[in-house]
């Protein structure tokens, strides 16, 4: 015999697998704290300096 099936329970079971997808899409997006970014942005900016700093010409303007 087939398992009875509440419509109403299954519908709210899978909005809610949708909505844990979606937040951890978004904790993995948006996640990273506040050091993990100025980390990033300082290297970024190190390595445009280093390489402005090798430049056999300077630039024109």
């Amino acid at each position: 015999m087939a398992e009875i099936l509440n419509l109403r329970r299954a519908r709210k079971d899978k909005a809610k697998r949708e909505r844990e997808t979606e937040a951890d899409a978004n904790r993995r997006r948006f996640g990273r704290t506040r050091p993990e970014k100025e980390a990033d942005k300082d290297a970024a900016e190190r390595t445009v300096r280093t390489l402005d700093g090798k430049r056999l010409e300077p630039e024109k303007d």
